[in-house]
């Protein structure tokens, strides 16, 4: 078949965006991707919301492990985070930010160690629950 009947029967269909061969759905996760990701969403709260955010919106219907995790550790991550940034803003204050810039020291510091932590239990195939978690996004 040449080439311009080939796009010509591919628009018919509605699919000559894709690749020939290539799967309009995205393919589920194999167990040990589920995992890893969902380790990696909660590692990433060292750098605060973003990469849980990130992880979430891609893999989300990919693995149920995956979405699971990540949107506990978006749900840890985001209001921290907020708080860090307006902690930050507030240090820029002359005679009392440096009250705000050791509140900013902590946030990430709990961040840090928590993200470590539940990583490492998402790690070993355990679903993790952060004790302190206002379960923003449903």
């Amino acid at each position: 078949m040449a080439d311009g009947a080939k796009q010509a029967a591919n628009a018919e269909r509605g699919d000559s965006d894709r690749l020939e061969g290539s799967s309009p759905a995205p393919l589920p996760l194999t167990p040990a991707e589920d995992r890893q990701w969902a380790m990696i969403a909660h590692f990433g709260s060292i750098l605060g919301f973003l990469p849980s955010l990130v992880i979430y919106a891609v893999y989300r219907d990919r693995g149920p492990f995956t979405a699971q995790e990540s949107k506990e550790a978006l749900n840890f991550t985001f209001p921290l985070t907020v708080i860090a940034i307006v902690a930050n803003l507030f240090s820029l204050i002359p005679v009392i930010g440096w009250v705000f810039s050791i509140i900013v020291v902590l946030i990430w510091l709990a961040l840090t160690i928590s993200g470590v932590y539940a990583g490492i239990q998402v790690n070993k195939g355990r679903p993790y629950r952060y004790p302190l978690n206002l379960r923003l996004f449903k």
